[in-house]
């Protein structure tokens, strides 16, 4: 794979590439490894695009977790105990054992997440799962990585791209409360 589109966003990429350079390098080493044009193995269902091979989502983040691990580089899983004090007298509420989040990867206080995914969860991840991990006191930076609008027109119908991505968060603006994060847009 290879980085086509980086977004610095709260001034990621110069907060990132002076406290850690060597992380980034070896980020960059990580997508640079994994050859995607194996993993374009999925036949679709879908109407729009029925019996065309896809990438399939599924293997290319098998693929980067085994190139992350290689590195020392560490899922991290918090749990997660749901109040229940809001809920109106009278419900039942529903049981969340073992509801968690997870960052994809993490070391020396900069997280990792991958997005092959849907669109949603993009903005969640720089927006709001990397503001919470801060506070929870697992990192200080981080690195999201998504497709290329390329890219994702070669996967399933509903994954959202690096192009658009860079729009939402040019037009959202940040927040007092939002991490320095660089973007990675990828593609074979």
């Amino acid at each position: 794979m290879r980085i086509i589109g980086i977004y610095s966003f709260n001034n990621g990429k110069k907060i990132i590439e002076k406290e850690k350079p060597e992380l980034l390098k070896e980020i960059k080493e990580i997508i640079e490894n994994v050859n995607a044009n194996k993993y374009k193995n999925k036949k679709s269902k879908e109407k729009t695009m029925r019996g065309e091979m896809l990438f399939n989502p599924k293997r290319l983040n098998k693929e980067f977790k085994a190139e992350f691990k290689k590195q020392g580089w560490k899922t991290v899983r918090v749990k997660c105990d749901y109040p229940t004090e809001y809920y109106v007298k009278g419900y039942s509420h529903p049981r969340t054992r073992g509801a968690f989040r997870e960052m994809d990867f993490i070391k020396n206080r900069l997280g990792v997440e991958l997005q092959l995914g849907k669109y949603a969860f993009m903005v969640y991840n720089v927006c709001a799962k990397m503001t919470i991990f801060k506070k929870l006191d697992h990192i200080d930076f981080g690195v999201e990585i998504v497709p290329s609008k390329q890219l994702a027109e070669s996967m399933s119908s509903g994954v959202s791209y690096f192009e658009q991505f860079v729009w939402d968060l040019d037009h959202r603006g940040v927040s007092n409360i939002d991490i320095p994060v660089i973007i990675f847009g990828i593609e074979p």
